[in-house]
């Protein structure tokens, strides 16, 4: 008997799951109908900062696969339709047809829930006047596109100064734009530690980025033709002919809340190691709308990035497809990047260290990505956090210019396996002057935590 799999949400965690399923069983075994309440499936979100700044050319660079691609995949993905509610007892979907405005009922036989994250968006006033915008979707970078193009200034407001704050302010400034940043914290980049996060700003100050620290928004102020003139906060006004929010995600939950199903702490779905909603033998979840295990601080953390949305679905279609796979967790890597500085981070920052219990030394070195001697050579701070008694790598974080970033992928390493600092610093990496010193900026750190873990008894 031929079951049906129904799949709420249409792109990275939704359609990779469809799509391994896909593979594993045909159609006369499987039947497929996923939901998806945009007009495209599988992009990348994490592409649309270097779209709208002119990196990248069009917006289909960032389509992995088109509607019409998983259709001709005998995958019956249905767009502009949203689920509005899941009954888990009958075993069934609601769906609006956004176009046409009607409803139906879908059953299913298994459920992959894929509905993501949505834009953190203050109810304050003004906030959704005409040149405000949120940055999730292909939609949402195509109407801040038209804005720009529509724009009567050259002046951006960016609120926020994480990942996406940071490159939605750097892809302005390559529109021409003078921008101003606007956040809450002591230093841009909270997923940093404050003195890592300095050296952002600073880099920031230095390509032109004006960036206000401990700013609290209070209203979004607009002209006479209703369309924003300024951001107003508790100190100040900052002129602004669009305003960008970059205030971080949520997930996308209130659907599964309905239904029921468990969400943690941070509002994210809970499943095992499957991928399966905790309670439920027929039902998944992946990407943004669920929370996972930290490896590092072992407690569920949400994650919002592509890369684990992949993954996740990898591991769904696997197991809804009759083979068997599990997605043990993560250790907190990310990187980013403004103009030509680069910054990465994985695993533990002091705050996160200290609220899990743990005891530990911090050290910071200043380096370089090349041997000293060879051109271009470029300045690289890395931050290394152990444990205080075992020596166990706990976090790393990277700020420096080119070839900085990717250096955080051997600590990534190094945490998924959980080794101390002073088995770090016998890694056998790869050396040549164009590449690192003799002593690769990681592994001085490692030395040097190695050090302060002795000295600390």
């Amino acid at each position: 008997m031929r079951e049906r799999l129904v799949v709420i949400g249409g792109d990275a965690a939704g359609m990779s799951a469809a799509s391994q399923a896909r593979r594993l069983r045909g159609p006369e075994e499987l039947e497929i109908v996923a939901f998806e309440r945009g007009r495209f499936s599988s992009y990348s979100a994490c592409g649309i900062p270097y779209w709208v700044g002119g990196e990248v050319a069009t917006r289909e660079e960032l389509i992995a696969r088109s509607p019409e691609e998983h259709r001709a995949r005998d995958i019956g993905l249905r767009t502009r339709t949203e689920v509005t509610a899941i009954d888990l007892a009958g075993r069934r979907v609601l769906a609006r047809d956004l176009a046409a405005g009607t409803e139906s009922w879908t059953g299913f036989d298994k459920l992959v829930i894929a509905t993501g994250a949505r834009p953190r968006r203050p109810a304050l006033p003004g906030i959704d006047a005409p040149g405000v915008h949120g940055v999730q979707t292909l939609e949402d970078g195509q109407a801040l596109l038209d804005s720009l193009a529509g724009s009567p200034g050259r002046r951006a407001v960016v609120v926020g100064a994480g990942y996406i704050g940071v490159e939605m302010a750097e892809a302005l400034l390559h529109r021409g734009y003078e921008v101003t940043v606007l956040h809450r914290g002591e230093q841009p980049m909270s997923t940093l530690d404050p003195d890592m996060g300095r050296l952002v700003h600073r880099a920031m100050d230095g390509l032109g980025i004006r960036t206000v620290a401990s700013a609290e928004v209070t209203e979004v102020l607009t002209g006479p033709d209703g369309r924003v003139r300024a951001v107003a906060t508790d100190a100040a006004e900052y002129p602004a002919d669009v305003v960008v929010l970059g205030m971080g995600v949520v997930p996308e939950t209130s659907l599964a809340r309905e239904a029921g199903l468990p969400v943690g702490a941070r509002g994210g779905l809970l499943t095992d190691l499957a991928m399966r909603v905790r309670g439920q033998e027929d039902v998944w979840a992946g990407g943004d709308c669920v929370e996972v295990l930290d490896l590092v601080a072992n407690r569920e953390r949400h994650v919002p990035l592509g890369t684990h949305a992949n993954k996740q679905g990898q591991v769904i279609g696997t197991n809804v497809g009759g083979e068997y796979a599990t997605f043990p967790g993560v250790v907190g890597t990310a990187v980013s990047k403004v103009c030509d500085l680069e910054i990465a981070r994985t695993g533990l920052r002091e705050k996160d260290a200290r609220a899990v219990g743990l005891r530990f030394v911090s050290v910071t070195v200043e380096s370089t990505s090349r041997a000293g001697y060879y051109p271009g050579a470029a300045p690289m701070t890395v931050k290394m956090l152990a444990e205080r008694r075992s020596g166990r790598l706990l976090g790393v974080q990277i700020v420096g210019r080119e070839g900085a970033a990717k250096r955080v992928d051997v600590a990534a390493v190094a945490l998924t396996v959980r080794m101390t600092v002073e088995a770090m610093t016998a890694l056998d990496l790869g050396y040549a002057p164009p590449f690192s010193p003799v002593w690769d900026p990681v592994l001085v750190a490692a030395r040097k935590a190695t050090a302060a873990v002795r000295a600390a008894g």
